[in-house]
């Protein structure tokens, strides 16, 4: 068993996989049996992911601020502190901050045999990002 009570350094995130101002955070890394990845992620605002998947899925638990989320071929849809996302294997999305609003969220997913992570996409276009999002 391992104690933290120092927050996790982050590390900006890659130009190629974020549009804007991101960093990421390793909360829980993978060891061997396990493949389980937790990271902490902070999109400043308008940041946002470029389309991408995952092999076995993904969660994001929004922790604070304002984000947006968008599943291939589905609206744009606003996400705030609490809401939990589900995000199939393979299935094609994106997420990040909302325009005017940071957001950050948890991030877990389990890493393949081979050690993927995710599969990268096109980015994520202005229209795309600013298509009027579904309210709840």
């Amino acid at each position: 068993m391992r104690i933290s009570r120092t927050p996790p350094s982050t590390a900006v995130a890659p130009p190629e996989w974020v549009t804007g101002s991101a960093r990421v955070g390793e909360i829980a890394t993978p060891e061997s049996p396990s493949r389980l990845r937790v990271d902490t992620v902070h999109f400043a605002p308008g940041a946002r992911t470029v389309w991408h998947r995952h092999p076995f899925g993904q969660v994001l638990i929004v922790t604070a601020g304002t984000g947006l989320v968008q599943r291939r071929g589905g609206s744009v849809e606003v996400i705030r502190v609490g809401d939990s996302v589900r995000v199939a294997p393979d299935e094609w999305h994106w997420h990040g901050a909302a325009p005017d609003t940071a957001m950050t969220h948890l991030a877990i997913q389990e890493v393949a045999e081979d050690g993927t992570e995710a599969d990268r996409g096109a980015l994520v276009t202005d229209t795309e990002y600013h298509t009027r999002p579904l309210s709840r």
